[in-house]
Formats: C-alpha cells, structure tokens, sequence
C-alpha cells in the first residue's frame, strides 16, 4: 500500500506547455502537437520520475468570447482526442496512469462508459476520467445550441451521467467471462446484468459489451468549485483536481470537500485533493524572476485581455485597461474560477490590464517559479498544511520544465520521505491507495434486470 505521508504528483499535460507564451520560449522545441512522439516523452519522462497520473484535458470547440485573432497567439486550439492519444500511450508506458476529460453534457454514458472501460483494459488498470459538464457556449454550438446548457442543469445531468456509467461498468461481474471451450461458454449470462435505466435524462438499457473494467471502476476526476460542482465531486469522485491561489484557499477546499464526502457516507482518506500549480524551476531566484517577466512578454496584451474575458464569460472590450472590474453577472460557466479571479481583483484592487496578465498565466491557478530546493519547499508546506494530498503540476513549457522536476525537485522530495522510490501497485487506484469498488449488481441482487436478449 501507498505510505500516506507521501503526495501525490500528476501533470497536466498541454501541447507546448500550460503559459500562452511557453510555446515561443526560446529554449523550447519546436513541437507539432499532432506528433505522438511529443506526448510518448512527456509520458515517459513523468513515469521515470514515478508520478502517478498524466492528465489531458479537452473541450470540444473554440473559444466563446469572440477573439478568434488574438487566441491565435497560442497552441491550445489544436489538441488530440484525449482518449484516443491515451490509448496509444498505455502501448509506450507501463505504470503511469492516464486521465482522459470527456463531458457529460455533449456525450451518452453508454459511449463514454465503452471508452474508459476499453482505455482501462488496455492499459491493464491506468484509465481514469475526468468528468466536465463543459463551460462554454463554444462547445455548444458544435451541438446544435445556441448557448450552453443551464449550469445547475448540467450538474442535474453529470449526477445521473456519472451513476449510469458506473453501473454499466459493473453490469459485467468479476469472473463473468469462463472461455470453457469444452462447454461452450465464452461467458456466464447469470453474471451479465440489464441496467434497464430510466431516468430524468438518460434510458440505457445495458449491459455493456465490454467486461468490467480491471479497476472495478476507472478512477474518477472531478474539478468543479461551484455548490453543484463539490456536490457531484464529493459524492462521486476519488480524486479532486481544484484552482486554489493560496494555501489556506487551497486548505479550505480540502477541509470542506472531505466533509462533504463524510456526509455522503464516504471516507474522506479515499477523496485524493490536488491543487494545480504551474510553475517553471530555474537554478536561482534572480534567474526565476527574469524568466518569468520574458515569459510573460511572450503573451501579447489582446491575448490576454481575451482569456480575461472567457474566463469571466462577459466581453470586456469596451474597457480601458486602467479600468477596475465592474461588478459582473454570474457566469452560465466555470463559477469558481469567475468567484476567484473577482475576489483575486478586489482584494489586489487591480486594474484590468494586470488582472488580464495574472489571468492569463494561470487562470485562477497557483503559478510559481523558483529553485529546485524552493519548488520542494513549497510542495511540502502545503502538503504538510493539510491544504493538498498532492499537486496537479501544469509545466509553463514541454518538454524542459517537467524534465526539470523530474530530474531535480523529485529526487529532493524523495530524499524528504515525501514521494515514492517506486511504484507500489500495477494499478492507478492501487498506487494511488484506493479500494476497487464492490460491484454493484453483486451488493444489490434487486438492482436493474436479466437482460431480455437471455430471454
């Protein structure tokens, strides 16, 4: 089992790296972010340094606010399905596991359920999902809508997405195949299971036409921050992903979401909470704050004036940037990340200009630069604070920042007790010290239905 007084490291992986300005960093590659060799690194770059997961996020079309010029300033229009690039990297890696996004509003639980089911087979036990209700009106209008669904609405969906999937994972019993050639039973139909689901969104009879997963369940991710949001995650989640610009931020969302998770009648240790943090490691602190003043000279002005504006899901061109914020509807989007870049611009009292700069770099992330010793440093005062079970590292550009935490802050961290030498389990949930989940249909006998075709 994982020793708990070691953390947890995941990456975020983006095409050149998680700063708008990374991918015209001199002292980055050239990369084409269709090339799986890129990713096939970054991979197996992560798996050296024994980190547990590698995460990719998604959305399914352009950015809402209009802008389409200035966002092309940046890579992050063009990326890989995630699913499909992971599986081809569980063939190139052997322990790391592989967190795919796909959103509840513009999928069907019997595809996505398909897919990670699939994608953890064939990584023998490394898929997880990172369940999204998607934010924004850009995706919808590659789904035959105007603008995005409501957001409690889609919250209301992703409860009942989530249960269906999970049960569709389990309408195959462990042992369920035989392949009992003399009996000519490839499988035990009194082991397969009808969902017969009928529900407010969703009818899906089942059951899946791929066996139950090795995990029991891939792992599920959740990063909403709204009421809605820790609601599904601390109810359905066993690993929380959150934006926290500060340790006690940080911490205050770890102590709320491990009692909402009590109240669900869960145990809190099994809910894995990991702040982002994007940073960048530079052999001294002067080297740190040259690189990340170059850094941002990279992003240009209506760039990031954009990504203020979508982040806060109202248009703020007609504003001069010595303008402070005005006071803004709530957002049909992600309402924590708008609730925590309105308090990061009235507590600060800053103008619009340097709020967009701050904006742009991290969203509402923690963003740091330092030294090996000092990157260390802070992964153990907020570990050691009880703000994180560990950390979402988002690496300001690829493939160098995170060959530089591997390399140099990993080993320090080991050398503290603080991670791991090895791996500990063949799969994500064994490393990352989770249960495999009973089987539904197993605990309860009554649930769903003998599927008709056995009839």
């Amino acid at each position: 089992m994982p020793d708990p007084n070691q953390m947890i490291l995941a990456t975020f992986i983006h095409n050149s790296g998680a700063h708008p300005g990374g991918w015209r960093w001199p002292g980055a590659p050239a990369v084409d972010q269709h090339d799986f060799a890129h990713f096939a690194h970054l991979a197996q770059t992560a798996e050296r340094g024994k980190m547990h997961c590698y995460f990719s996020g998604d959305s399914q079309g352009f950015p809402s606010i209009s802008g389409k010029d200035a966002f092309a300033a940046t890579d992050y229009a063009g990326k890989l399905e995630p699913t499909t690039l992971l599986a081809a990297l569980a063939v190139v890696t052997k322990h790391i596991g592989l967190i795919a996004t796909a959103s509840t509003t513009y999928n069907e639980p019997y595809a996505i359920a398909r897919r990670f089911a699939s994608l953890d087979h064939i990584s023998k036990g490394r898929a997880g999902w990172n369940v999204v209700t998607s934010a924004s009106d850009g995706e919808a209008r590659n789904f035959g809508r105007d603008l995005n669904m409501d957001h409690d609405a889609r919250y209301a969906r992703a409860e009942e997405f989530v249960d269906v999937a999970k049960n569709l994972w389990d309408s195959w019993e462990d042992g369920a195949i035989l392949r009992d050639r003399d009996a000519a039973r490839y499988f035990d139909p009194a082991k397969v299971h009808e969902l017969g689901h009928k529900g407010e969104h969703f009818s899906v009879a089942g059951p899946l036409n791929v066996a139950r997963p090795p995990q029991g369940h891939p792992i599920i991710v959740q990063a909403g921050g709204s009421g809605p949001g820790r609601a599904l995650a601390a109810r359905t989640a066993d690993m929380i992903f959150t934006a926290a610009s500060s340790v006690e931020v940080a911490k205050e969302f770890r102590d709320d979401m491990r009692a909402r998770a009590a109240a669900f009648g869960r145990n809190p240790d099994h809910v894995k909470i990991i702040p982002s943090v994007q940073l960048m490691v530079r052999a001294s602190e002067a080297e740190a704050r040259r690189a990340d003043e170059e850094l941002l000279d990279l992003v240009p002005e209506a760039l990031a004036l954009r990504t203020l504006s979508l982040q806060l899901g109202v248009d703020l061109s007609h504003l001069s940037v010595n303008d402070r914020l005005p006071d803004l509807p709530e957002t049909n989007g992600g309402k924590w990340v708008q609730q925590s870049i309105i308090r990061m611009a009235r507590e600060e009292d800053l103008p619009i200009g340097l709020l967009a700069r701050r904006v742009v770099v991290s969203r509402a992330s923690f963003s740091y630069t330092g030294t090996p010793e000092q990157v260390a440093d802070l992964c153990e005062n907020w570990f050691r604070a009880g703000a994180a079970d560990g950390f979402s590292l988002s690496p300001n550009y690829q493939p160098g920042v995170l060959e530089d935490f591997v390399d140099q802050v990993i080993p320090i961290l080991q050398k503290r007790g603080l991670f791991r030498a090895e791996y500990e389990g063949d799969t994500l949930r064994e490393n990352l010290g989770l249960p495999r989940p009973e089987n539904a249909f197993v605990a309860n006998p009554a649930l769903g239905c003998e599927p008709r075709m056995w009839a």
